[in-house]
């Protein structure tokens, strides 16, 4: 089995659309979507088309439940709804908030239970990112007994082997990279193996000027400094 692993699209379709077509030249078995697929000021709606037409099991991630609110906090939430027809607001609703693929790997966006806490990397104070223990890591395992456990929302990508062989694996944001020092898109094959499973980061270029120019015109100014350069931390983000 072969999967690809995405997250944190974020609106971005100029991004997704690089890494789809990475994958497309790897091929795969499913692509499966970790969240905070629209919320972004550059194309939600292009996303959305776009990962609506893909196999294998998408769930929520916290932002997709901030859009789906009547009034939207956050100015990128209200201005991802703003931008999706009825169709598309219906299968944000629709989403579970974990799926487990083919009984060995589990989903989730944040940790299991909630969306809106990182699992590998304690979250930012600026452009700083610490990471967590050993054990705060496995604690979250428990209880969870697949081979493979999937979580995003962090976006740093991160690997992680738990010492009775599990492994927790971040593919990182398609569409928004934070501290990474680099605008790339990235995402994850993850495969077994002789019994095992491995898993593989990967990074790829995209136009993240065009994706830039998009957050201009839309009103988001803030958001050309994440997109094109990848040091930006989330407090910038609006």
């Amino acid at each position: 089995m072969r999967f690809a692993v995405i997250s944190d699209v974020h609106g971005n379709r100029l991004a997704l659309d690089a890494v789809l077509d990475d994958i497309a030249r790897l091929g795969v078995d499913a692509v499966l979507c970790l969240g905070d697929h629209v919320s972004g000021p550059m194309d939600p709606a292009g996303a959305a088309a776009r990962l609506m037409a893909l196999p294998g099991p998408i769930i929520v991630g916290n932002h997709d439940r901030w859009v789906l609110e009547a009034m939207p906090q956050r100015a990128i939430d209200r201005f991802a709804r703003s931008r999706l027809n009825p169709a598309q607001l219906d299968w944000l609703r629709t989403m579970p908030a974990e799926a487990v693929q083919a009984g060995e790997v589990f989903l989730c966006h944040g940790i299991p239970g909630d969306d809106n806490a990182p699992w590998l990397d304690n979250f930012f104070d600026g452009r700083t990112t610490t990471l967590p223990s050993e054990a705060e890591v496995a604690a979250l395992a428990d209880g969870r007994d697949f081979p493979v456990l999937l979580c995003g929302h962090s976006h740093v990508a991160r690997f992680v082997r738990l010492r009775d062989g599990r492994i927790i694996v971040n593919p990182g944001s398609v569409g928004m990279q934070l501290v990474h020092g680099a605008p790339d898109a990235r995402y994850a094959i993850i495969e077994r193996r002789g019994g095992g499973w491995t898993a593989e980061l990967r990074i790829v270029r995209y136009d993240w000027d065009g994706a830039a120019r998009q957050a201009l015109d839309n009103g988001f100014p803030q958001w050309a400094e994440v997109l094109t350069t990848g040091w930006a931390g989330p407090e910038m983000l609006g």
